[in-house]
């Protein structure tokens, strides 16, 4: 059998593309191919579980656009299917003068981004909404929330395989090499070929990797940046309503340390990030010659090494020490104690490189020859997944020459 479109990737971007593109176009024959036993087993079930609000984007990028279309889409879907999830809020805190400047700048961006709802709050509303937390200032944002992102990927698939009985889920099927044929492609697999006209790449941590087999000249690499997180014990769990941010700093590129509550009643506080020498490895010491070489010999990586050489340090050092990281947390609810943390999970995420060493490109989809490429789509992937699937349902119709259904999805 010859599939119309093959999406490669089982994380949450590939599932919403399936689901995208199967409701759009039931008639059309698809294949969703993932390396793994199950689906969303890296980025998208490792990740803290937050639907974004789109706060903290550059107005007009995809990330903004797709964050916030994606959060509506996505807190609609989860309440259709019953995926559990929660519109819970979160507050973004100062704990330091040095940081109302960032703070503002933060607030001004949501503004522009038309992020409902938000508002700048004082100490003694920061400690009403939060009773634990101390701040001297803050922005309250009602839109942001939580969900069970493993339960909307496999819903999604769960869906599409229902519009058309003829595609398919293949699990356990890493692709090895992508074979370019006259008028389709063949994609060789560990457990056998498959010929489809057109493909989907939604590769996350080996977006560029599955590039170049397709034969893309992608001058930029993917690093991994593996983030640690500690659990509160049973006792401290009262300490936290729902969520509470730090305001970003904007020399580093991620969001920093913060406290989340998940679906599941558990409360986590991470990720901190740090240099991971394998890109699907999520203990401390995990390993790979192929990774770590692959890394190392980018000239983009050791540029980012240099140019957050204090920042680095000081995540490594968290990453090892228990102290360290619980006076992090206390800076924002200073009642916690050692007691009350104790090792969580970890996830990697997966930043597509500048060779300048730039981490903070934008959402990242190009066409080439018959297939599309998700070659970076970092946080707030997850939540902007459901757009990002439209995203790519679009551009498959210019390129792809798609002829529309009279189906049209909601």
């Amino acid at each position: 059998m010859v599939f119309d479109i093959a999406v490669i990737g089982g994380g949450i971007v590939g599932a919403a593309t399936m689901y995208k593109l199967q409701k759009q176009y039931p008639e059309l024959n698809l294949i969703l191919i993932e390396k793994e036993n199950i689906l969303s087993d890296h980025q998208t079930g490792h990740n803290s579980g937050v639907i974004h609000s789109g706060l903290y984007y550059k107005p007009g990028s995809l990330k903004a656009r797709n964050c916030i279309d994606g959060r509506h889409e996505l807190v609609a879907f989860a309440k259709e299917h019953g995926i559990a999830h929660d519109i819970c809020g979160k507050i973004v805190v100062a704990t330091d003068e040095s940081e109302l400047e960032n703070l503002e700048k933060v607030y001004q961006t949501g503004l522009k981004n038309e992020i409902e709802g938000i508002e700048k709050i004082d100490a003694k509303r920061i400690s009403e909404i939060e009773p634990s937390c101390v701040g001297i200032a803050g922005i309250w944002v009602p839109c942001t929330g939580i969900i069970d992102f493993r339960g909307a990927t496999a819903k999604m698939v769960e869906l599409a395989l229902k519009e058309n009985t003829s595609s398919e889920l293949k699990l356990g099927h890493e692709v090895t090499a992508i074979q370019k044929n006259a008028n389709s492609s063949t994609i060789i697999t560990s457990k056998g070929n498959f010929e489809a006209k057109y493909l989907v790449f939604c590769a996350g941590l080996q977006a560029d990797r599955m590039a170049k087999k397709d034969g893309v000249d992608l001058k930029e690499k993917v690093v991994g940046f593996r983030g640690d997180y500690y659990e509160l014990t049973e006792q401290a769990k009262h300490k936290i309503k729902n969520l509470i941010y730090p305001v970003p700093n904007p020399d580093f590129p991620f969001l920093g340390v913060h406290f989340t509550r998940m679906t599941d009643g558990e409360i986590e506080c991470g990720p901190n990030a740090v240099f991971t020498f394998k890109r699907e490895g999520y203990g401390k010491t995990d390993f790979s010659w192929r990774d770590t070489i692959d890394a190392l010999t980018y000239k983009g990586t050791w540029k980012l090494f240099f140019s957050n050489m204090k920042f680095g340090i000081n995540e490594y050092r968290r990453a090892f020490s228990k102290k360290l990281f619980l006076k992090t947390l206390q800076r924002m609810v200073p009642s916690l104690t050692m007691e009350d943390i104790k090792p969580g999970r970890a996830g990697v995420r997966a930043l597509l490189l500048r060779q300048d060493g730039d981490t903070r490109d934008d959402f990242r989809i190009e066409y080439h020859g018959n297939s599309i490429h998700v070659l970076n789509a970092p946080s707030p992937a997850a939540t902007a997944s459901l757009a990002i699937g439209g995203y790519i349902t679009k551009e498959a119709e210019k390129h792809f020459g798609l002829i529309k259904s009279e189906k049209v999805d909601n």
